[in-house]
């Protein structure tokens, strides 16, 4: 029975690629599900064999650690060179976005805390 390794939700295209890329070089035998029309499926990527489950989670555990780590670094190396997005750069560059988000906050806030007492009263 097939197993499920991937499942494609929210995965971006660059690391399916990787993914695939990587089940094939190690000769593992998989297939791939598409999304649903409906949206309710995002697809995945499943293994055929059950016996290569232990050895793909393996290699995928070393995989998400290292994309973990190179994304880690990416990030480290925008903040100090000065070009990691801040809530300042963001603030500076979409003031009306970031001050309508602001304000939807505030709104959301005050009508969770005001609505039950002025429910109850």
């Amino acid at each position: 029975m097939a197993k499920l390794l991937l499942n494609l939700r929210n995965v971006p295209d660059d690391e399916a690629d990787e993914v695939r890329t990587w089940l094939a070089r190690e000769k593992i035998a998989f297939y791939e599900t598409t999304p649903s029309s409906w949206g309710i499926s995002h697809g995945g990527i499943w293994l055929e064999d059950d016996a290569q489950l232990p050895r793909a989670k393996a290699l995928m555990a070393d995989y998400q650690a290292a994309r973990s780590a190179a994304a880690r670094a990416s990030a480290e190396q925008a903040r100090q060179d000065g070009q990691a997005e801040t809530f300042a750069s963001q603030l500076r560059a979409r003031p009306l976005y970031v001050g309508g988000v602001l304000v939807v906050i505030v709104v959301i806030v005050v009508v969770t805390l005001a609505l039950p007492w002025w429910l109850l009263h």
